[in-house]
């Protein structure tokens, strides 16, 4: 397929009447661009022609040993490659002789071919395969602020301020995703919302024995008649919002005297919602370790006037709900109840640096010593009170994984 791109750029400051507009504007640069371009998508997606692999199957004697074949995917050659129109228009602006300098650009993308799964019927031997089942719309504002606030001999004074704001949306999408797929942390597509929706099942409040109540499949009020792989009637599920962020950014300063530097880095995130930590089970051993919203939970008749937070279950309630016990207690986990929001302001960076004179790096035998001190992802400034401690840029995928710790490092630097 050919791609192809159209671009132009001005540079009004190099035009005759660009002079009288000095010193309050010292640059202007406009440039806009329209393309068509094409990827090849999700890298677990590789075969448009069948992919059969050779193996040796088990044989109860080494000696007894003979090839096969087998089909690892059939043919799909109706898949082609993503692709998107985007039409960009930016402009970049200096002011009072470049001591403040501006960048915007905006930017509408059509994104069309889209691969995801699709769930058929097993015709020729396979449920689900990939295919190009959607189409997105999105478009996003980019701006960024560089500034010297003061300059003098001793001292300097500078800002970097970014701010980016983000917004998209599924206008077709050709398969069907249960009930599982929508209320899980990482979010999942579905026509007419953001491409990492999130949906909830919408939670009623705790029964006059502590135990947790949804709106089902049906319309009805339950506590475990809730089935997760549904997916035809999914429209009980209540959206709770993007799981992208929609506006996220940077502020940074750097303050310079003479031979030291302060460098304080902030980052921020607006606009997406998170899944709290499914922590919650109709079980628990001596092993768990419980988050301290337990302490809330419900305890005796009453408490579910004042309280979300359902019961730890008897044996007398989990045997009288049976099976129905986990499922409600999974469904909690999922449920309205559970979301946070996932705005946060972070202090990033701090550090800090010096540069010795170059006299006392002499009386050491080298021509250039310095030292600097750095510590990163250090607290949160800001953060949804829900979250109760949770990390609102971790996901936890399972396994071993971790949120990013706190980070302290000394550099010293010799140039000989």
């Amino acid at each position: 397929m050919p791609t192809w791109n159209v671009s132009g750029a001005w540079n009004a400051h190099e035009e005759d009447f660009f002079e009288s507009l000095r010193p309050a504007v010292s640059h202007l640069k406009l440039s806009a661009s329209y393309s068509l371009t094409a990827d090849r998508g999700p890298h677990y997606v590789t075969n448009s022609r069948v992919d059969i692999r050779s193996w040796n199957p088990w044989r109860p004697s080494t000696s007894l040993k003979e090839s096969a074949l087998y089909i690892e995917s059939l043919e799909n050659s109706e898949l082609t490659y993503e692709k998107k129109h985007e039409l960009n228009i930016g402009a970049e602006i200096g002011f009072l002789d470049n001591r403040i300098n501006t960048t915007i650009d905006w930017y509408k993308r059509d994104n069309y071919d889209l691969i995801g799964i699709v769930n058929t019927q097993g015709v020729g031997g396979e449920v689900s395969k990939f295919g190009n089942v959607a189409t997105m719309r999105s478009h996003g504002l980019e701006l960024s602020i560089s500034s010297t606030n003061i300059k003098t001999d001793d001292f300097t004074w500078k800002t970097n301020f970014v701010y980016s704001k983000i917004k998209n949306k599924i206008t077709r999408l050709d398969t069907k995703a249960s009930v599982i797929d929508m209320v899980t942390g990482s979010g999942f597509a579905r026509e007419g919302y953001a491409v990492r929706s999130l949906f909830s099942i919408p939670f009623k409040g705790l029964n006059s024995e502590g135990l947790p109540t949804f709106l089902n499949q049906d319309g009805e009020e339950t506590i475990g008649d809730i089935y997760f792989q549904e997916r035809e009637n999914i429209d009980f599920l209540e959206y709770s919002g993007s799981a992208d962020p929609t506006d996220i950014g940077s502020l940074g300063n750097t303050f310079t005297y003479k031979g030291l530097k302060l460098n304080v880095f902030l980052t921020y995130s607006f606009g997406n919602v998170v899944r709290l930590d499914p922590v919650f089970s109709s079980s628990y051993s001596d092993l768990a370790a419980l988050p301290r919203e337990f302490k809330n939970r419900w305890a005796v008749p009453g408490d579910e006037k004042v309280t979300n937070v359902p019961v730890l279950p008897t044996k007398r309630q989990a045997s009288n709900l049976g099976y129905g016990m986990g499922i409600a207690y999974n469904a909690y986990n999922y449920s309205t109840e559970r979301i946070a929001k996932g705005d946060f302001v972070r202090m990033k960076e701090i550090s800090l640096s010096y540069d010795f004179p170059n006299t006392l790096a002499r009386k050491l035998g080298v021509n250039k010593l310095s030292a600097r001190i750095q510590a990163t992802n250090l607290f949160l400034l800001y953060s949804d009170d829900k979250l109760n401690g949770q990390d609102p840029e971790f996901f936890n995928s399972g396994g071993v994984a971790a949120p990013v710790p706190k980070q302290f490092t000394f550099t010293l630097k010799l140039g000989l």
